[in-house]
């Protein structure tokens, strides 16, 4: 029997999301030491392409780096309602229109973040799920960088945002609240293969 998967996610938002599964957090970029056994890439994700509204949910086949090449590709995971995907890990934050726009040409990818790179690195990688936060036409802005290394809150660069943003990071908090909703529904429905073993 395979062994059980593992959210791997970077945000104690999103660890929280999971809640009730097998979750471990891994911190922003999945840097840090990684479970055991097969692990799903889980969390938020920035959409590259219109039409990808907040709360969308990604199911991915496969995943790419920003140049394009292939890091990790199977068959997607079953999630009800999830969008089978290309994901993109880029390395970093990408957060301009134009970037995101480029990124989506050159690799075919719809959606980017920057764990699942670090995951498929360990050959370990069963799945990719991700919600869509944020799009080209509504960018994270300076919340991009309202978490610490380990994935907890910035509450000193959320006050910041709140302070020079405020309508834009009120508007970015909705729609990530959203995709943490997807998220939520995400992890129960993948409960089952979580607690198999």
């Amino acid at each position: 029997m395979d062994s059980p998967l593992t959210l791997v996610c970077a945000l104690a938002a999103e660890e929280r999301a999971a809640a009730g599964g097998r979750v471990y957090r891994a911190g922003l970029g999945a840097r840090g030491p990684l479970p055991e056994g097969r692990l799903v890439s889980f969390g938020l994700a920035g959409a590259l392409v219109p039409g990808l509204p907040p709360g969308a949910l990604l199911t991915a086949r496969c995943v790419v780096d920003a140049d394009g090449t292939v890091l990790w590709e199977d068959e997607p995971l079953q999630v009800p309602g999830a969008l089978t995907a290309v994901v993109c890990d880029a390395g970093g934050i990408v957060d301009e229109p134009a970037e995101r726009r480029e990124l989506a040409e050159r690799t075919g990818a719809v959606a980017v973040d920057t764990e699942s790179a670090a995951l498929a690195a360990t050959g370990r990688l069963a799945g990719v799920v991700r919600a869509v936060s944020d799009t080209p036409e509504q960018p994270v802005g300076r919340l991009a960088h309202g978490a610490t290394a380990d994935g907890a809150t910035d509450w000193r660069a959320l006050a910041g945002a709140l302070v020079s943003e405020p309508a834009a990071t009120i508007r970015t908090a909705r729609a990530a609240g959203r995709a943490l909703a997807s998220l939520h529904h995400a992890a129960t429905v993948l409960s089952v293969e979580t607690s198999r073993g």
